[in-house]
């Protein structure tokens, strides 16, 4: 148990004091079309550990932060859920994917991105609103950690 604990303790540092500009880079460049809005308007049911229990599983919670590990198997397409906290994620693994809004509008389509993702990869995201995430890989899960920060 309190391996687990320092490990989780240092992807957290690792992810909060991480950047990703690459990634940052891709948003502006293929203008990713997150929605934003009021996330006390989203639908509790709709919260990603609600919504989505079979895709986001809690390692932690308290009143600061919570953080998930988030997988989906080769071709899964995960239910529509919302994040209502800023977060950290760290990237292990991934192949290509999309994701969509809650109407179904493509935000963004890794295959679309002109060079391929490294991993491990962490990035920051404001919340988000609800969507959702296929893994289009025949072969690779997309697995991370997401660290929500309360506020």
């Amino acid at each position: 148990m309190r391996s687990t604990n320092k490990f989780l303790i240092a992807v957290i540092c690792f992810a909060v004091f991480s950047t990703s500009f690459g990634f940052g880079q891709l948003q502006e460049e293929q203008k990713v079309l997150y929605k934003t809005g009021n996330p006390a308007d989203w639908p509790k049911d709709q919260d990603a550990v609600v919504s989505a229990p079979e895709n986001h599983k809690i390692l932690l919670e308290n009143d600061k932060v919570r953080v998930l590990e988030v997988t989906l198997a080769p071709n899964e397409l995960e239910p529509v859920h919302h994040h209502q906290w800023p977060s950290v994620l760290y990237f292990m693994e991934a192949g290509d994917f999309i994701d969509r809004d809650a109407e179904g509008n493509v935000i963004m389509d890794s295959r679309k991105i002109p060079e391929p993702l490294v991993f491990p990869l962490t990035m920051y995201k404001e919340p988000e609103a609800p969507h959702s995430v296929e893994n289009l890989s025949d072969t690779k899960l997309i697995r991370l950690i997401r660290v929500e920060m309360k506020q």
